[in-house]
Order: structure tokens, then C-alpha cells, then sequence
């Protein structure tokens, strides 16, 4: 077989992975991306890594280079799981992971138009706890609605949380159930009217709700032809998605698009 047609066709299977196009490698040095988000205030993709990783906050290029890395300095990485965005552009990170289900006190922190700042930031908390009769939660998503914190804990339970400067107490809504095993979710966003919720091999399209009736609305469960450690989940636009994984040996790590239609 001629030489340049095979690298051509191992080109295209390297960057088609099922229904996932695969538009960049994600940065060697960061082999743990938790997140990802887009703002409205720069075209920078937003990533961070989880529990036992620096406290920075990485804007991406479109080439998945690193551009900025900011040290969140008055922030700890106890485990940072998730980003959401207002309409300002402000940056959110959700430390509210909780793998050995130890933690009382949760943290959403605030980082303003990081697009400006050159190598530190500052950020201003939002704490949260848990209500009294409600067991110890594992949480790795959330998204912003309407000046609302709505966060899923990895299996089965919907909170919300003012999106206030200052210590709370989460609100419970509801339980939901995710037909079928393997279900937790991973990271969550909303654009439109539409919520996505992401698993290892697939994701959750919630459309035609009401308030915070989420789980009441219509949901689509779609398929990815191939799992991973997928972590990371923003809208791109209305029909499409931007996906992240995490390195695990010689799979993952890349920034992919996936078409909702």
C-alpha cells in the first residue's frame, strides 16, 4: 500500500472516534482535565484538572495549546470537577468533589474575566453544605440557570444553591433515576433550554422542562461508539458540543465536537 494513503487513512481513524471528532490533543502536562467551558468574553477553551493537581485555571487555544495558566491564589484544589459561566463571562469551579464522601463544606469559586489576568488570580467563594437529613454526596456537575447553581450528585440527587457570595445551605429538589447501570454523571451544561449530561459513553439531552423540573421533561439518552474517561462537557452552540477525556495510558486526552442532530 502506498505509503502517503496509509498515513492518510490512520489520520482519519485517529481523528474520527465513532460519532466524536477529535478537533485537538489536550496539553501533555495536563493528564487529569476535569472540565471544560467557554465564555462569552474570550475564545479561550477553559479546562482545570481534579483532586491532587495544581490550583490553576488553563485557557486553551483552539490548537488545545496552553495560553494562560493561572494560579487561583487564595483557592485549594480539594477536588475541582466541573466549570460553569455567567453571561459576563465570569468563570466558575466546582471543588465539591467528594470520592471518600468526607467532606461537609463544598466551594464554588468565582473567578472573574480571567481573559485579563496574566498569571494569578484571585477568586471570591460560595460554600455550601448539605441539608441535615440528606447522607454525604460525590458531586462532579453542575451548571448556572438564572442566577441558580443547579448541581447533580454523581448518582441520583438535584441541589441548588444561590449563586451568592457567602456560605449556604444546598437546597434538595429531587431524586431522579437514569435508567440502567454505569449512570454517574460526570459534567452537565445548559444552553437554550436544553441540559446535556455526560457519562463515560454517553450523554443526556434534556429539552421541554419546566423551572426546575428537569427530570420531568423529555430525555434523550445518546449513544458515543466509544467510551472513556470523559470529564468535561459545554455547549459549543445549539447543536453542537465541545467533550473532554482524561489521559488514561495511551487512550484520551483530546477536545472533541459531537453533534446532537
Amino acid at each position: 500500500m502506498n505509503r502517503i494513503y496509509l498515513i492518510l487513512i490512520l489520520f482519519i481513524f485517529s481523528c474520527n472516534t465513532g460519532n466524536l471528532t477529535v478537533i485537538a490533543n489536550l496539553p501533555t502536562s495536563l493528564k487529569e482535565v476535569s472540565a471544560i467551558e467557554i465564555s462569552s468574553s474570550s475564545n479561550l477553551f477553559w479546562v482545570i484538572e481534579d483532586a491532587g493537581n495544581d490550583n490553576k485555571l488553563y485557557g486553551l487555544d483552539l490548537n488545545g495549546k496552553i495560553d494562560k495558566a493561572l494560579e487561583v491564589i487564595n483557592a485549594q484544589n480539594i477536588d475541582w470537577e466541573d466549570l460553569t459561566t455567567d453571561d459576563s463571562g465570569n468563570i466558575y469551579i466546582g471543588d465539591f468533589g467528594n470520592n471518600n464522601k468526607n467532606r461537609s463544606k463544598f466551594t464554588i469559586y468565582k473567578v472573574e474575566h480571567p481573559e485579563l489576568a496574566l498569571k494569578t488570580i484571585k477568586a471570591e467563594s460560595i460554600t455550601f453544605s448539605l441539608p441535615k437529613n440528606i447522607k454525604n454526596q460525590d458531586f462532579e456537575a453542575f451548571f448556572l440557570l438564572n442566577d441558580i447553581f443547579y448541581i447533580f450528585s454523581k448518582d441520583d440527587k438535584l441541589f441548588r444553591v444561590p449563586n451568592s457570595i457567602g456560605t449556604h445551605q444546598a437546597v434538595f429538589i429531587t431524586n431522579f433515576n437514569l435508567n440502567g447501570k454505569h449512570n454517574a454523571i460526570t459534567s452537565a451544561d445548559v444552553n437554550n433550554n436544553s441540559i446535556i449530561l455526560l457519562n463515560h459513553d454517553k450523554i443526556w439531552k434534556i429539552s421541554n422542562y419546566k423551572d426546575d423540573n428537569f427530570f420531568n421533561g423529555d430525555i434523550v439518552e445518546l449513544m458515543f461508539n466509544h467510551s472513556s474517561q470523559k470529564e468535561g462537557v459545554c455547549f459549543k452552540n445549539n447543536k453542537t458540543l465541545y467533550l473532554t477525556d482524561e489521559k488514561v495510558h495511551v487512550e484520551g486526552g483530546n477536545l472533541y465536537e459531537f453533534e446532537l442532530d
